[in-house]
């Protein structure tokens, strides 16, 4: 586990100072955490745990629950494929093979390049335009997969790349 330093070290602790004595601070804190530094490293577990008197175990829990959090920096695009029941239905599963395969990695990877990033969401809301994808925050219906390659395309990937 990589080390905070100094400066991240102390960020993050004006971060949790902020908010002590505040009832159920730690979403808050991480959500600020994660914009400061881009992601919630594992070595930022600890000072906050302590600063907020909550065991390392809770606050790795929420991290590792809400699939907003992120323990490592994501690549300049995100790729987000929904899994809930309506997508699966109209064949997203085809679908998460292609982007797969497209991109070069898996779910919860980055492409070596630190382009994309592929993560795997359980609904986008978007259901009667199953199968849904989101693209750095935009939402995209009926997605097939010659429409992701459109969508890839416009991003600026071109071919699958190595895994990570």
């Amino acid at each position: 586990m990589q080390a905070l330093d100094p400066k991240e070290l102390e960020k993050v602790g004006s971060i949790v100072a902020r908010y002590q004595g505040r009832p159920g601070p730690l979403i808050e804190v991480l959500h600020e955490v994660q914009n400061l530094l881009g992601c919630i490293p594992p070595a930022a577990v600890a000072p906050i745990a302590e600063g907020l008197n909550l065991s390392r175990a809770e606050v790795h829990g929420v991290i590792s629950f809400y699939h907003y959090f992120h323990e490592h920096p994501l690549g300049r695009h995100v790729v987000e494929v929904c899994l809930a029941e309506a997508c699966q239905s109209m064949q997203s599963q085809s679908l998460v093979q292609h982007v797969k395969q497209r991109l070069g990695v898996d779910f919860h990877g980055t492409t070596a390049d630190g382009g994309v990033s592929l993560l795997p969401v359980y609904c986008l809301g978007n259901c009667a335009c199953a199968p849904a994808v989101m693209i750095d925050g935009q939402l995209h219906g009926r997605v097939s997969p010659q429409r992701f390659d459109q969508l890839a395309v416009e991003i600026g990937v071109t071919a699958g790349a190595p895994r990570k």
